[in-house]
């Protein structure tokens, strides 16, 4: 059976403790738990730590296990979604040596997915990024395998804002591209951390996926986006896509999550489905947010059980 959960990026002010409390006291299975490196985020919804991976000691994750327990939540994953190929040396080289981080944690709390992007240099195209993926995927993909931790990848492109264009900042957005990732890497432990409202907004079929890469769906995420019809009319798909469609709670976009959840039942799913709150519309105070993941659960709580 599919456990519900929630990403904790949303809850940005809150201590370990109180996200875990959180999810606890409103009837959550699991959490996805961020872990970004300690210091200044450099997007929204980014530079979330809730759990430090440079501080994995035997100690922190006794407490880390122990508390999870006593409240009966999970991990679902650990995440943390930089650009391991930025076209900055320095920087890629920061960002995969986290994730490596990342990995020897969730093997150390046994915790069995780790949740990231490929990454992208915008300025490239897709066939001189695959030269690059060539180089930075393997290694990082064969220390998973080393640890017994699967990579799960966002199909999210990042093409949202000025900074991000012309090409995104993540390789991952299409299914021509993941089987290509995949038949570079043919290796049980690469594979999706899948959100059907990326494919939505691209104008793309979101429910096919689920059928040829059931195989790849280590994880799922929980978001709606709304296209708006007219705005779409007006800038066409070749504007920023923050020109014509939001991030929504799931049931006040576009995404058929009927649909979506049955044919997650058809391939026999049986993972953990996490909401993702990236609703604007919601995030006037801490409050206004806490309302919008109630509300998300209890929308989602009529299709997971």
């Amino acid at each position: 059976m599919m456990k519900l959960g929630l990403v904790s990026a949303i809850l940005a002010g809150l201590s370990f403790e109180e996200v875990v409390d959180f999810a606890a006291e409103k009837g959550f299975s699991c959490l996805e738990m961020m872990c970004w490196p300690v210091g200044k985020a450099e997007r929204r919804y980014a530079g979330v730590t809730h759990i430090d991976v440079s501080d994995i000691s035997e100690e922190r994750i006794h407490y880390i296990k122990d508390y999870m327990n006593e409240r009966g939540v999970e991990i679902s994953a650990l995440g943390y979604y930089p650009n391991p190929m930025d076209p900055d040396q320095e920087k890629s080289d920061f960002y995969v040596a986290h994730i490596k981080k990342m990995i020897v944690a969730a093997e150390k709390l046994g915790v069995k997915t780790i949740c990231t992007f490929i990454g992208r240099d915008k300025n490239k195209n897709v066939e001189e990024n695959f030269e690059k993926f060539k180089e930075i995927w393997p290694p990082i993909i064969r220390f998973a395998e080393e640890h017994d931790v699967k990579v799960a990848i966002e199909n999210c492109a990042m093409y949202f804002s000025y900074d991000e264009w012309p090409g995104g900042v993540n390789l991952a957005s299409s299914p021509a591209i993941w089987r290509r990732m995949f038949a570079e890497i043919p290796s049980d432990h690469f594979g999706l951390n899948y959100d059907p409202s990326h494919p939505l907004w691209m104008q793309m079929d979101y429910i096919k996926p689920v059928y040829e890469f059931k195989d790849k769906l280590f994880h799922i995420h929980i978001k709606d986006a709304k296209v708006f019809q007219d705005k779409l009319d007006d800038v066409g798909i070749m504007a920023t896509p923050l020109e014509f469609h939001s991030p929504k709670l799931p049931g006040l976009g576009d995404v058929n999550w009927g649909r979506f959840i049955s044919a997650l039942t058809d391939v026999k799913y049986k993972g953990y489905a996490c909401i993702e709150v990236e609703d604007k519309s919601f995030e006037d105070s801490l409050d206004d947010i806490k309302d919008s993941i109630i509300l998300s659960k209890r929308y989602m709580d009529q299709f997971i059980l």
